[in-house]
């Protein structure tokens, strides 16, 4: 078992150019982005997440979960990638169709009845 301040040397937090990364960003990875080190100081957990991140965007929290550490360590992780330009985030889609108010309605009454 590696200590959480072990895998990110012993940062607490993401550096300031990715200190926005919350639990449901969005980040992915060029389809042509290799899982190799390439010269880069990542380490076995740094390229586990890239890997995780090529060819389908994933939230923070299903990388967290996935790779089973802490969202902080993840967190800081991500923001060395992002420093590193191998991944990037992805912004959300606001195209699709506004959801039907009468549902949402539903929903609040349903969750007040609770």
């Amino acid at each position: 078992m590696v200590r959480p301040y072990t895998v990110t040397r012993g940062r607490t937090q993401p550096d300031a150019a990715a200190a926005d990364i919350e639990l449901i960003t969005v980040l992915a990875a060029d389809p042509g982005t290799g899982t190799e080190a390439c010269g880069d100081a990542l380490g076995e957990d740094h390229l586990a997440l890239l890997e995780r991140c090529v060819g389908q965007p994933r939230s923070v929290a299903e990388l967290a979960s996935e790779a089973d550490l802490p969202v902080a360590v993840v967190r800081v992780l991500l923001g060395d990638l992002l420093d590193a330009g191998r991944i990037h985030v992805v912004p959300p889609d606001i195209s699709g169709e506004q959801p039907d108010v009468g549902v949402l309605r539903h929903v609040i009454d349903g969750l007040k009845s609770l």
